[in-house]
């Protein structure tokens, strides 16, 4: 009975060498600039564990002085984002710029756009409101996961509107403007420098498809896309980046109102997600894997359901444009 219950499925699977996976990073990411002739890499800073442990890697690979770090807030951007960033950069002696994609938004229809399609379900939606989308029942009876708008007016009261598939699109659409600019600002600046463009997602989110093709999605280089966030944060620990971050909780930073990753998409926290990707990735039995995350076998039974529908909803996001036929000679 100790032998079984010694090798019963549990977080400790997800366990690493955090010294030897920095190290071996490290020696893959010289490897990999070499290899597409660049100086250096440049990143954005969000002020989240991902970004603090890529750039803390990308120092450990090619020393502070060739890393260059983006700090690139805009209207409905949480402060402490900016203050975090600027953090970390600190931390490693790394050079950052301020970049306010605020006006760019502005000039784009961004805020425009995205309140227009607000609006079709929430016509009061105006000035001094805020909002988020949400997910719920993933892990309900009917293991949907089913969009809804929050919207708080400027009295603070908050009313829950279920989307159309119209207004979920708008919505979705003019706030991907934020990533692909973004990313267009860190593109800039990697061709000024020739540096390589470093993507921050970490398994959950390469995996799941949370990330906005050809804007947070692009990068010349993804370092920890095979890290499940656990083990990321076991990273963020060895590498010395700073408790601050490593405490706050996962958000998207994305919408007026706080949101966490779980709220919007994921549907769990991230230390049971990441048990039962893990699991399903390694064939693990759903009891194992309930007991593990500690749920219900129904639940995790809903939870595998998810991945694997994220997986072929988002499969075109991993997907390079489609080409009548192949072009051997760049093949």
């Amino acid at each position: 009975m100790g032998d079984a219950a010694m090798s019963a499925y549990s977080a400790d699977a997800l366990a690493i060498d955090a010294a030897a996976e920095a190290a071996r990073i490290a020696s893959a990411m010289k490897s990999q600039l070499v290899m597409l002739r660049k100086r250096g890499v440049t990143l954005g800073l969000s002020g989240g564990v991902d970004s603090s442990v890529c750039l803390a890697l990308a120092v450990a690979a090619v020393g502070r002085e060739r890393v260059f770090g983006l700090l690139m807030p805009e209207a409905e951007s949480d402060p402490e984002s900016l203050e975090l960033g600027r953090l970390v950069a600190e931390t490693f002696g790394v050079e950052t710029k301020i970049e306010d994609i605020g006006p760019a938004l502005v000039a784009l229809g961004c805020y425009a756009r995205r309140d227009a399609a607000i609006r079709s379900i929430a016509p009061d939606y105006g000035p001094g409101w805020r909002f988020k989308l949400a997910i719920a029942d993933t892990l309900g009876e009917t293991g949907y996961a089913i969009s809804t708008l929050v919207v708080e007016n400027p009295d603070g009261l908050q009313t829950r509107f279920r989307l159309t598939p119209e207004a979920y699109r708008g919505i979705v659409a003019a706030t991907n403007m934020k990533q692909r600019t973004r990313k267009q600002i860190e593109y800039y600046h990697a061709d000024r420098l020739n540096y390589a463009v470093l993507g921050t997602p970490n398994r959950l989110e390469y995996d799941q498809g949370f990330f906005v093709k050809n804007g947070d999605g692009a990068a010349d280089m993804k370092p920890i896309a095979h890290l499940y966030k656990s083990q990321v944060y076991a990273l963020a620990a060895h590498l010395g980046v700073p408790e601050a971050i490593r405490l706050r909780p996962p958000t998207t930073d994305t919408f007026p109102l706080a949101q966490t990753q779980e709220e919007f998409y994921f549907s769990l926290p991230y230390a049971r997600l990441d048990i039962c990707l893990h699991a399903l990735n390694h064939g693990i039995c759903v009891a194992e894997a309930a007991a593990a995350a500690e749920l219900t076998e129904d639940q995790t039974r809903r939870v595998f359901a998810d991945i694997s529908a994220k997986r072929r909803a988002t499969r075109h996001l991993h997907s390079p444009p489609l080409l009548v036929e192949p072009v051997e000679e760049i093949g």
